[in-house]
C-alpha cells in the first residue's frame, strides 16, 4: 500500500512541474522569438525609488525586427533582460524618460555587463537634459574596471570609446531602419523658480513608430495634453500609473519609514507631487479615449503592502472612461 501511495506522490509532483514550467512559458518571454515585427516586453513593472519583492524597477524593451532599444533603466534589468534571452551585446540604444533614480538606478550595471561581454560597437543613451551628465559619471565610474581590464590584456577598448549620453530635444530625436522615435515634455516636472533644477531638467513621453505598430512609453507623468496628442492612434500606450489619495501615499511612506525622515515641507511636497505629476485610473481612461489608442498597458506600479497584489482593480477603474482592452503588467510579460 506505501508503495502505491509513493508511486502517486511522484506522479502528481511531475504533474505539478509540467503545469508550473507551462504557465512559467506563457508568461515570460522566449529567447527563440520570431526576429520579425514589433515586440514589447516590460521588464521592470514597480514604480518609485524602494525596491520591492517580485517587481523590479522601471525598464522596457521594445524588440524591432530582432534589435533591441531599451526604455528606462530601473534597477534590476540586467537581470531581467538576461532571464527575458535578450543579448545584452545586441544593445546599442539606450532611452531615458527622465532623471529619477527608479528609471535610471539600473543603468551602471547594464553598462559595465555590456561592457564585460566585451561590447565594443558604441552604446548610445539618449534622453532629456541630465542624460549626458548622468552618462558621463557612470562611464568615469567604468573607467577604473576599463582600465584594469585593458591592462591585463582582456579587453582593448576603453569604456568612454563606447559608452556616450545625449541630451535630446523634442520632435523626432532619433531614427533607424527599424524605428522612428519622437519625445515630447509632459507633466511630471514642476520645479520652483529658484531651485537647482528649476529651467534644467526636463521628463519625456515616447512615441515609436516601426513598420508594424505604434507604441506610446508615458514615462512618469501628470495629465498631459501633448501626452494625448503623441499617442493619437497608437496600437500601445504603455503607462505608469499611481493610485494613491494622499492618505493612502501618506500610510505607503510611513510603511517603508521614509515619512518620519522627512521634514513638513518634503512631506507636503511628497503629497502634492503624487496627486498633480502621477496619473490616476480614470485620468489614463480619458487620454486613451481621447487619443484612440488600442490597447493600454499599465506599468510603474506603487507599493501596496500586497507583494501578491494583482492591480486589477487599476484595469476597472481606467475603463470607466476607455472601452478598449486594458492589461496590467507584470516583469517579463511579453504584448
Amino acid at each position: 500500500m506505501m508503495r502505491w501511495i509513493l508511486r502517486l506522490v511522484s506522479i502528481v509532483t511531475v504533474m505539478l512541474i509540467w503545469s508550473t514550467a507551462g504557465n512559467a512559458a506563457q508568461t515570460e518571454p522566449s529567447a527563440s522569438s520570431p526576429k520579425s515585427g514589433t515586440r514589447l516586453i516590460t521588464l521592470g513593472t514597480r514604480g518609485g525609488p524602494i525596491p520591492m519583492v517580485g517587481r523590479a524597477q522601471s525598464s522596457n524593451a521594445l524588440i524591432v525586427n530582432g534589435t533591441p532599444y531599451i526604455v528606462d533603466a530601473g534597477e534590476g534589468v540586467t537581470r531581467r533582460l538576461t532571464r527575458a534571452g535578450i543579448a545584452i551585446r545586441d544593445i546599442n540604444t539606450i532611452f531615458i524618460t527622465h532623471p529619477h533614480s527608479d528609471h535610471t538606478g539600473g543603468l551602471g550595471g547594464l553598462l559595465s555587463a555590456d561592457h564585460d561581454f566585451p561590447h565594443t560597437k558604441p552604446v548610445t543613451v539618449l534622453g532629456p537634459p541630465g542624460t549626458a551628465a548622468s552618462v558621463k559619471g557612470l562611464v568615469d565610474f567604468l573607467t577604473v574596471s576599463s582600465d584594469i581590464r585593458i591592462s591585463d590584456g582582456t579587453h582593448t577598448v576603453p569604456a568612454f570609446k563606447i559608452f556616450s549620453g545625449r541630451d535630446t530635444g523634442t520632435g523626432v530625436i532619433y531614427q533607424d531602419a527599424n524605428v522612428k522615435v519622437s519625445a515630447v515634455e509632459n507633466t511630471h516636472f514642476h520645479f520652483p523658480p529658484g531651485s537647482p533644477a528649476y529651467g534644467k531638467y526636463k521628463s519625456y513621453s515616447y512615441r515609436f513608430e516601426t513598420s508594424d505598430r505604434v507604441v506610446i512609453f508615458s514615462g512618469d507623468t501628470g495629465p498631459s495634453e501633448a501626452l494625448t496628442e503623441l499617442a493619437k492612434g497608437a496600437d500601445l500606450l504603455v503607462t505608469e500609473i499611481t493610485y494613491l489619495s494622499a492618505e493612502e501615499a501618506k500610510a505607503q511612506q510611513i510603511r517603508t519609514g521614509q515619512w518620519a525622515q522627512r521634514t513638513p515641507e518634503e512631506q507636503a511636497s511628497y503629497l502634492r507631487h503624487n496627486e498633480e505629476e502621477h496619473l490616476r485610473p480614470e485620468e489614463v481612461g480619458k487620454m486613451a479615449a481621447r487619443a484612440g489608442v488600442k490597447t493600454v498597458v499599465l506599468t510603474h506600479l506603487p507599493a501596496s503592502g500586497d507583494p501578491n497584489d494583482s492591480y486589477e482593480r487599476f484595469a476597472a477603474d481606467v475603463n470607466k472612461n476607455f472601452t478598449g482592452r486594458v492589461l496590467v503588467a507584470r516583469d517579463l510579460m511579453e504584448f
